[in-house]
């Protein structure tokens, strides 16, 4: 498969790129000095595509199988500034980085439908849709380095006025720079700048 030039395979187990991976892809505010993390690289599109852009990029998962989806698809583009690191969030990270990337866990899951397994945590935002997207905004801020960026996707359904909200209050310059409407729901993207 091919996106904007990015050479990909689909992996079992592992979320495939979709409208809200290619709205991240297509929307990187990105310098060419950059070290930039991605939490939740899925396949690693979006980090292939952004270390064509920047000196480096750290991809993290929390689905050992992404990781080795990721390192499969970064091999086939030739790509030798990325390192992939099985992380959940920053469990593993000690780094400070110019951009953080995260295309968010976002829909509304009801506890009767939650399944624990590798590959739902891709999508399974918790009864709010939030769980994850919380968890990220709290932690975040302390991994980025100052005048860095963030930029995160998620769903209408999982509030974005609070996402806003709660990045203001971390003390982050918060505002939606993107959005794409599909279904019943608007993908948005959302960037904060420390």
């Amino acid at each position: 498969m091919n996106y904007n030039g990015i050479e990909y395979n689909e992996c079992e187990e592992v979320y495939p790129p979709a409208e809200d991976t290619f709205l991240l892809i297509d929307n990187l505010i990105i310098n060419e000095t950059d070290k930039v993390l991605e939490i939740g690289t899925g396949s690693g599109v979006v980090s292939i595509s952004a270390s064509l852009k920047c000196l480096e990029v750290t991809s993290t998962d929390i689905n050992p199988h992404a990781i080795k989806c990721a390192e499969s698809n970064i091999k086939l583009n030739n790509r030798e500034n990325i390192t992939v690191i099985l992380s959940d969030l920053f469990e593993n990270i000690e780094d400070k980085y110019d951009l953080i990337l995260f295309n968010t866990p976002y829909l509304p899951v009801i506890e009767e439908e939650h399944i624990d397994d590798d590959y739902s945590k891709a999508w399974d935002g918790g009864e709010s849709g939030r769980e994850v997207i919380d968890k990220f905004i709290e932690q975040a801020p302390s991994y980025l380095k100052k005048g860095g960026k963030i930029q995160l996707v998620q769903s209408s359904l999982s509030d974005n006025e609070k996402t806003l909200k709660i990045f203001e209050k971390m003390g982050l310059k918060a505002e939606i720079t993107a959005v794409e409407h599909i279904f019943f729901e608007d993908i948005t993207l959302i960037t904060a700048y420390k």
